[in-house]
């Protein structure tokens, strides 16, 4: 049967499985910062709530040395750790699949050997509710390395509410700044 409510559901769930992350965590003083198409949501929604372009999962930056940490603090929250195809992530034994699972990638580290730049790790910038975000300049750097459709679209929504400054720009190295050339002669 096709409901109304099952949007409702799926979004519930996604946010559930953020807070559950985030306590855990938090709760084991692991540092973690949420990162993708999630983080991008709350820094667009904190400009433009109507601009904000729902993601589909949780991604988060975390520290290789914390992995151990993490997988027990993971285990107490109801998650099991499962490393599948060269990713590392986090799933719910309810729903054990890639799609219900925080995916977890390593600060200081390059996702795919060929990437321009491993993934950045600064100051978070936190929600109301304490849940710790990448800082707009590091998801700018990791949609730019990682340059799939759906970061260019994550990019043109950062842009389109003002928050990729000039500022950030010139931080950026001559290999990125050009794909954002890229991105914007698309838009």
């Amino acid at each position: 049967m096709i409901t109304v409510a099952a949007y409702d559901i799926y979004v519930e769930n996604l946010f559930e499985r953020m807070r559950r992350f985030h306590s855990a965590l938090n709760g084991a003083g692991i540092p973690y910062r949420i990162i993708g198409g999630m983080a991008v949501f709350f820094h667009v929604s904190e400009r433009d709530h109507d601009k904000a372009r729902f993601t589909r999962d949780v991604d988060a930056a975390v520290r290789r040395e914390d992995l151990k940490r993490i997988i027990r603090a993971a285990e107490n929250a109801g998650f099991a750790y499962r490393h599948v195809a060269g990713i590392d992530m986090l799933v719910d034994p309810v729903q054990p699949s890639a799609r219900s699972a925080v995916h977890l990638v390593f600060a200081g580290e390059r996702v795919r050997p060929s990437d321009p730049e491993p993934i950045p790790f600064s100051d978070p910038v936190q929600t109301a509710e304490g849940v710790l975000l990448a800082p707009v300049e590091d998801l700018l750097r990791m949609k730019l390395t990682s340059f799939r459709l759906k970061d260019k679209v994550h990019i043109q929504d950062m842009d389109s509410v003002g928050l990729i400054t000039s500022d950030i720009e010139e931080l950026l190295p001559d290999a990125l700044r050009e794909r954002l050339k890229e991105v914007r002669a698309t838009e």
